[in-house]
């Protein structure tokens, strides 16, 4: 059934209000076109129909749908790699959400088209939900966005044997040397501590312009990855284990401020409010956007197997306008 992607005569879409498109893989002619010419018009498309049942599977429409795979660097969990550019989900406790965010958003590059494919759906949630990046920039308080625009924002890491992605995984190397080059070549700040780990320290953009349409993108992982996400009991463990700037990932204003936990709830409603959900079906196949569109995983139970995909690196550099300015 995988071939019917590229050979069917036809293109429709079902979709309700506040939605996102949803194909049958029968009704599609030119695969590549049409879903690329989807997910800019909409952000993202799910795919129904395929017959997906393997990474293998996923890797081939890969291939066919996007320019160049993505090899992840700067992990924040752990992954299994299945071929070039394709993963399994991050490592992440199944009663615990990852909240909204843009895949690698605190890399100097970072994957421009993500391909999520459900191998096998989970018994309740689990939902890849999205959210559209310009409607919460707009949503979110003036000034709010007015001083992330300005100074943007500064993720700290702490790599704790043990505890999130190790170096391996991260960097893809334990060899210092090389780690130290990949920092310096990605203006990542680090520093060894007395007992061999690794701190280190990235200022980014937290608002981009989107590097096709233009269009302004809260692009962070300011909520993700601040320490106010994470569940109080987990927060205060790993705040006892390893200290206050222990922590394996935490994110500050770009001037080193600390977010506040009512800057990080705002941040996180916000989300919420815009978000649109779709339950998963065993063989789903959903290309995002991944600078127009934010995306998380709900709490589940039962098995689930979400394999990724990550391809056409972009390097989203460049600030966003100010509050008010019109999307190209």
């Amino acid at each position: 059934m995988l071939s019917a992607l590229f050979r069917k005569n036809r293109a429709t879409t079902t979709e309700a209000p506040g939605s996102l498109p949803v194909l049958d893989a029968e009704d599609i002619q030119d695969a590549r076109g049409t879903l690329r010419e989807l997910v800019a018009e909409h952000g993202a498309v799910t795919v129904r129909g395929l017959g997906l049942r393997t990474p293998a599977d996923v890797e081939s429409v890969l291939r066919r749908v996007a320019e160049r795979p993505l090899a992840e660097r700067e992990a924040f969990a752990a992954r299994d790699r299945h071929a070039d550019g394709v993963y399994s989900s991050s490592a992440w406790p199944p009663n615990q959400p990852m909240c909204m965010h843009h895949e690698l958003s605190y890399a100097l590059e970072c994957p421009g088209l993500l391909l999520f494919a459900c191998l096998e759906p989970p018994i309740e949630g689990g939902a890849t939900a999205l959210a559209d990046a310009t409607a919460v920039l707009h949503a979110l308080p003036a000034d709010l966005v007015d001083r992330f625009t300005r100074e943007g924002w500064l993720l700290t890491r702490a790599y704790n044997e043990g505890i999130g992605a190790t170096l391996g995984q991260s960097f893809g190397t334990d060899d210092r040397g090389e780690v130290e080059a990949y920092c310096r070549a990605h203006a990542i700040d680090w520093s060894w501590q007395p007992d061999g780990s690794l701190r280190t320290w990235q200022h980014r953009h937290a608002v981009v312009r989107h590097p096709v349409s233009g269009r302004p993108c809260w692009f962070n992982q300011i909520a993700f990855l601040n320490e106010w996400t994470m569940a109080s009991e987990v927060r205060e463990f790993l705040v006892e284990e390893y200290g206050p700037n222990g922590l394996p990932f935490n994110t500050l204003y770009g001037n080193g401020d600390p977010v506040p936990p009512d800057v990080v709830e705002q941040i996180n409603k916000t989300y919420e409010a815009h978000t649109v959900r779709r339950a998963w079906q065993r063989g789903d196949l959903t290309l995002v956007d991944n600078i127009r569109t934010a995306h998380s995983r709900e709490a589940y139970r039962g098995p689930r197997n979400v394999v990724v995909a990550m391809a056409d690196p972009v390097r989203p550099g460049l600030p966003g306008p100010q509050r008010g300015s019109e999307a190209a």
